[in-house]
């Protein structure tokens, strides 16, 4: 169907019975062989095409050809894997860093070997479970059967991609790909306790209490995430500045002005980004923290304002399985001047928070300091601050010596070039003591450059240790809840990324050709619309917090685009590399693609996707939520996930002109669009999917990706599907009216000429179902009767719960 002429398509032949029933007019399980789509670039990452193609009226009389074709995606297990290889590797790195903190007193020591422990015990999962998915063949997607074994709770349910193309007479074939996957979430942990946006909350403000009780020094979300972006920082910066200088001497060595010139712009650069990386209170303050935490350590109050009384370290504290025997004081704070009063006449400490602020609390008669909340940190004040301050300077001093050195090399050599900028000179008065002037520029500048080097290298030390030393403490507050509740976040993030990994490559192989798309790829990037048919109740509510924060997460998510080594399907896999707290997807690309693309995306620019979840619950479930539950998260995560889109349209409008985003038959304004938008999510209406098309309309209008998923991929999500693209074909390919329903029911039917023919989003069991004669619906009542009415469902309830009464009876 594929390769036929535009004036092929009245002299079709099919049977004229068979026509009536369902416009079905052939069916292929391996899709069609000349078609682009199944093009070399594609068949690496999608596989096992099915492909139904119909044959429709248009309002004209003239007739079109709709193909179908649904694929699974390698991605399914493919980014899981990655992922877990990469859970293992930060998480061992952890206990690496961890282990590296050095001697600690043992109520400190006893906190490391226990987090350590749990650590062990969830790299010793990741691994089993890793070892069980590389046992797997076969199929490329995860059955809803599955959906709660173990091995598989990091696997998307059900993902798969399907794209309709549309072929009339006298236009453009067009197409429109939507990915449909199962909720991400935790289906093997369960949802007793709620989903992942409660249990975190939950966990927050428990966390608080706990660093109470257990002598832990509170840190909030936003400080644990800077202090992991500390490590990143000077673990990625330090290598750098390392080679920049490498580069220098070389320059140096080969008396290259404008070389030495390229490389200390450089070099400055990335050592002024690693300074003020560490230009931070939390650094200070940790390394105030963990100076406390080391054994032996008495306090100047101690000693000045309790003369007599032997100060005392962290000796004698419990381990955290000791956590409840006996109550514990935090560190004590020697902050303290001898006579300075307090507001109760008693001695007091200043302890610095880590926002910078201060407060007073005040010393009991047995020397300890207890702090009425701990959310801030100790600051003590014998501890020598200047020490770090100087460590710190030390690198910008060395580098300043560095810049003056190339300058002074540079006086000495003729002017022969008035083009070059200098940099600005820096006056240090011992800048430069002695240096031959005749000598090589590399023996001047090595000492300089090894101190520099040097200077870094001590402060990485610190500030590693300061900010393991805040990681250790978080994750003693909160153990053993914590680290549960990273591992369930894992699972649902695994199955988040793949399906989104598999919508950009979709989205990126379609849009090879079209400028527009490419240069709002590289200047904004891509919307992500999911939209969900889960319910408020039961479960399901669960699952959607458990998809809120998933799909929240997806924002750490960048793409690159790079130049595969060759066009094996094996080097065109999408790899994924980073950490919890940032994940880059490389996707390659053959060498002839790639060097169609635009100059800024084959250059390695990150490139960023937007994702927005728009949830509106349609089944008998949600009628019981609606009437009796409570919808206010269905509600909020509307709201929240508008604004974000309605941000990105702006973004968009300011950097990318509307020719570069397609056209519609349709020609509604896309702001008007979102102000319609904005109306229904803060409307209150029951079962209002009106936000549902209206996101997706406007998400085809942005060259967005549309992903459509309920609780297993299946009987919601075909009908959103099939009904989006009937009126797809309805609103923008003239679909006569009389074939609507015709065509509605072609699409979702599953058996055709006597055979089982697979649904679109269905997995095995579905279809065994069908080969058995067994009814479509699960349900035991009537509940479709339900949606005439609502009283109705009273009703039903009143009689089952007489009915049962009678039985048991």
């Amino acid at each position: 169907m594929g390769e036929m002429e535009e004036g092929d398509m009245d002299h079709i032949t099919a049977d004229v019975q068979q026509a009536q029933k369902c416009t079905l007019v052939c069916e292929s399980s391996q899709g069609t062989p000349n078609d682009k789509d199944n093009s070399p670039l594609t068949g690496a990452v999608f596989k096992n095409p099915v492909c139904k193609v119909y044959k429709f009226q248009t309002v004209d009389c003239k007739w079109m050809l709709v193909r179908e074709q649904m694929e699974e995606c390698t991605l399914s297990f493919s980014i899981p894997r990655q992922l877990l290889h990469l859970y293992i590797q930060e998480d061992m790195r952890r206990i690496q860093e961890l282990r590296d903190l050095g001697e600690l007193s043992p109520h400190w020591d006893n906190l490391r070997k226990e987090v350590i422990g749990r650590y062990g015990q969830v790299i010793a999962a990741y691994q089993e479970t890793l070892a069980e998915l590389n046992k797997i063949t076969g199929p490329s997607f995860k059955p809803s059967c599955s959906k709660a074994q173990r091995y598989l709770e990091f696997i998307p349910i059900n993902l798969h991609t399907q794209r309709m193309r549309v072929m009339c007479p006298r236009q453009t074939d067009a197409f429109y790909d939507v990915i449909t996957v199962g909720a991400p979430a935790a289906h093997f942990q369960g949802f007793k306790g709620g989903g992942l946006q409660r249990l975190l909350s939950r966990h927050e403000a428990e966390k608080k209490s706990f660093s109470t009780a257990y002598q832990c020094i509170y840190y909030s979300p936003e400080h644990t995430a800077k202090a992991q972006e500390v490590l990143h920082s000077v673990g990625h910066l330090q290598p750098l500045i390392s080679g920049l200088a490498d580069q220098l001497l070389q320059a140096a060595q080969q008396h290259s002005m404008a070389g030495l010139r390229e490389a200390l712009k450089t070099l400055a650069g990335k050592t002024e980004q690693f300074v003020h990386a560490l230009k931070d209170e939390l650094v200070k303050s940790a390394l105030l923290a963990l100076h406390a935490a080391q054994p032996g350590y008495v306090t100047k109050n101690q000693n000045q304002t309790l003369p007599g009384h032997q100060g005392h370290s962290h000796q004698d504290h419990p381990s955290p399985s000791q956590r409840g025997q006996q109550g514990q004081s935090p560190p004590q704070n020697p902050g303290h001047s001898p006579g300075q009063p307090s507001a109760t006449d008693s001695p007091v400490v200043v302890c610095n928070n880590v926002d910078g602020g201060s407060q007073t609390a005040p010393i009991r008669e047995d020397g300890q300091t207890p702090l009425k909340r701990q959310d801030s940190i100790p600051c003590h004040k014998e501890y020598d601050e200047e020490e770090w301050d100087r460590v710190w300077a030390d690198v910008a001093k060395s580098l300043n010596c560095v810049i003056a050195m190339v300058d002074k090399l540079q006086e000495q050599e003729p002017i022969n070039n008035n083009q070059e900028q200098p940099i600005p000179k820096q006056v240090l008065a011992d800048v430069i003591t002695s240096h031959n002037p005749e000598g090589d520029w590399r023996e001047q500048l090595c000492p300089l450059v090894v101190r520099l080097k040097e200077c870094v290298a001590e402060v990485v030390v610190r500030a590693r240790r300061a900010m393991t030393f805040v990681l250790l403490q978080e994750a003693a507050c909160s153990i053993p809840q914590g680290l549960f509740l990273k591992q369930r976040r894992d699972v649902v993030f695994s199955q988040a990324l793949a399906a989104l990994a598999c919508g950009f490559v979709m989205r990126l192989y379609a849009g090879m050709e079209d400028k527009g798309f490419l240069r709002q790829l590289h200047l904004v990037g891509l919307v992500a619309q999911f939209e969900s048919l889960l319910s408020t109740y039961s479960e399901e509510i669960g699952m959607l917090e458990d998809m809120e924060v998933g799909i929240s997460d997806l924002h750490r998510v960048a793409f690159k685009i790079t130049q595969a080594k060759t066009d094996d399907p094996c080097d065109l896999q999408p790899v994924v590399i980073g950490r919890r707290d940032h994940y880059t997807v490389e996707v390659p690309l053959p060498r002839l693609a790639f060097q169609t693309l635009p100059h800024e995306i084959k250059e390695g620019k990150a490139l960023q996707v937007y994702p927005v979840l728009f949830n509106v619950g349609i089944n008998e479930q949600q009628t019981i939520a609606d009437r009796f539950g409570d919808i206010s998260l269905q509600e909020r995560i509307n709201q929240r996930n508008f604004e974000i889109l309605d941000s990105y349209y702006k973004s968009l409008s300011d950097k990318v002109p509307s020719e570069c985003l397609p056209c519609f038959q349709t020609q509604t304004d896309l702001k008007d669009l979102l102000g319609t938008l904005g109306q229904n999510v803060v409307t209150k209406k029951r079962k209002n999917v009106e936000i549902l098309w209206l996101a997706g309309t406007i998400c085809r209008r942005l060259n967005g990706i549309r992903f459509t998923s309920c609780k297993s991929a299946k009987d919601r999500t075909s009908m959103s599907v099939t009904l989006e693209q009937c009126a797809l074909l309805r609103d923008e390919h003239q679909l006569n009216k009389d074939y609507f329903t015709r065509a509605l029911d072609c699409m979702r039917s599953r058996l055709t000429q006597g055979e089982v023919v697979c649904q679109w989003d269905s997995d095995p069991e579905a279809a065994c179902s069908v080969a058995e004669n067994k009814p479509a619906s699960r349900h035991f009542y009537p509940i479709a009767l339900l949606l005439v009415s609502s009283h109705l469902l009273v009703v039903w309830l009143i009689l089952s719960l007489v009915f049962l009464l009678a039985k048991y009876q």
